[in-house]
């Protein structure tokens, strides 16, 4: 099986930290050129380049953009240039009542986890178009299937997402694109470090995992570069999770 991304270009957004570095230096390690992106400072993604580097790989650039706001498609596209992997990772979580959810926050996580995700793939799918291949990632969560009480509009958004990539799939199927999305579940990143530092919620998080554990970054990144590389042609238009079969 081929899982070589040589001459391919990959944006990855979100990719300072977590699952998103992860990925881009999974993607990197097979031969891709990737773009990091974050939302403001670039120190972190500056790390995660010169990991790349040192092990061989390359980053073509690095772009700071904060993807609340709608106008940052734009600055992303101008940035990045022509590129025939999207990995849409970038997200918000607001853990909060649901009676309490604001309006800002309804809108941030909206704009940041489905609205970018769109205006993105506007962007970029019409240069796979013409190339004839093409590959487009969504980043979901297990949320879309078992939403967390505290998290209604991120599970929300998430299933929003990947419904928008079915719809897609079938759409550009015949110009040679895939799009798929991978749905992670617990996975320890400093986003949920704070929260499982609680021995009482970690412990009642993990009884809900079959396999007794949470996952880490790098376990999402070999589904991504499988659904990047050819490996992973004849898939596409489903969400595949990577949850420890949370899911369940």
């Amino acid at each position: 099986m081929n899982f070589s991304l040589e001459g391919k270009r990959a944006l990855i957004t979100g990719s300072s930290r977590g699952i998103g570095a992860a990925v881009a230096k999974r993607l990197a390690e097979a031969g891709a050129r990737v773009i990091l992106h974050c939302s403001e400072n670039t120190a972190k993604c500056e790390a995660v380049k010169a990991e790349i580097e040192k092990n061989g790989g390359v980053v073509d650039a690095i772009v700071a953009a904060d993807l609340k706001d709608p106008r940052s498609a734009d600055k992303i596209a101008d940035a990045a240039g022509n590129i025939d992997i999207l990995v849409l990772n970038a997200s918000i979580q607001c853990r909060k009542k649901w009676e309490e959810i604001t309006l800002s926050e309804f809108y941030d996580q909206i704009n940041c986890n489905l609205l970018s995700s769109m205006l993105l793939i506007q962007k970029f799918v019409p240069y796979m178009r013409s190339q004839k291949w093409g590959r487009v990632v969504a980043v979901g969560s297990v949320q879309e299937v078992k939403p967390h009480p505290d998290m209604l509009v991120y599970s929300a958004s998430k299933a929003a997402q990947t419904n928008m990539v079915k719809s897609l799939a079938l759409q550009l199927a015949a110009d040679g694109i895939t799009v798929n999305n991978v749905a992670p579940g617990v996975i320890y990143t400093d986003r949920n470090v704070d929260a499982l530092s609680d021995p009482e919620y970690a412990a009642k998080v993990t009884a809900t995992i079959p396999v007794g554990y949470y996952g880490e970054p790098d376990d999402c990144s070999g589904t991504v570069l499988l659904l990047c590389s050819d490996a992973g042609r004849y898939i596409t238009g489903q969400s595949i999770y990577v949850d420890g079969g949370k899911s369940l």
